[in-house]
């Protein structure tokens, strides 16, 4: 069985849980606190970044990126329930939004609200020796990025059928891995953004989405609607 290093909250590794999940690829899971640089997680992967997937028989992948682009390239003439595996999909230019859209929820979002939110809201809980109360400078300046995003997002789904455009990518399960995280915390604004919305609630309705909805982080209680198809 192919081994999956994560941690629960992380958002890259939710949306490599989604995608593994969209295109039927069973895995076990590891749980990495990845705050702890622990030397046996460094020797998988040295840049200590998650998600790390061990292929049984196979290669090791570090990063979403990676992982991503490695089953898109094997799965590109396959289909699953009807349709093509849905990674990366169209033609070469619908490829290319499709990825700059997971490099703008991988990168510009996590840099400016994910990464700093986990550091404020979840890691200085769950470190006991170096507790870290959150700072309301930073909440606000993390909570005034969250709408930014969350406006994208609500234009992106309002003008396409998914964010990328006709067809479900990993883009779109790039922005549901962050968005989940947020949303676990309780800082989605859903009402203020019904095009987000929407399309969150066709993800969140999905199958592959189960998994995460039953995600629970000790000491660390999801908001009321997170699990709440019907939100």
């Amino acid at each position: 069985m192919h081994t999956l290093t994560q941690f629960r909250l992380c958002p890259k590794s939710r949306s490599v849980r989604l995608a593994l999940a969209e295109v039927g690829v069973e895995v076990v899971l590891a749980e990495e606190r990845p705050w702890e640089w622990r030397a046996e997680f460094l020797a998988l992967n040295p840049a200590g970044e998650l998600p790390v997937l061990a292929l049984e028989g196979g290669p090791l992948l570090c990063g979403a990126y990676t992982i991503s682009e490695y089953f898109s390239e094997i799965l590109a003439d396959r289909e699953k329930d009807g349709r093509r595996a849905p990674l990366f999909v169209g033609s070469p230019a619908e490829r290319a939004e499709q990825r700059r859209l997971v490099d703008w929820f991988h990168g510009k979002l996590d840099r400016e609200v994910t990464r700093e939110l986990l550091v404020e809201r979840v890691y200085g809980h769950l470190m006991p020796d170096n507790a870290h109360a959150p700072d309301p400078g930073a909440l606000r300046a993390i909570r005034a990025n969250i709408r930014h995003h969350l406006a994208y997002v609500n234009h992106l789904a309002h003008t396409r059928r998914w964010l990328a455009g006709d067809e479900m990518s990993f883009a779109d399960l790039a922005a549901a891995g962050h968005l989940s995280t947020i949303d676990y915390l309780g800082e989605c604004a859903w009402e203020s953004y019904p095009s987000a919305k929407s399309w969150y609630a066709r993800l969140k309705s999905r199958p592959s989405f189960r998994a995460l909805l039953a995600d629970r982080m000790p000491g660390i209680s999801p908001a009321a609607v997170y699990a709440d198809l019907d939100f």
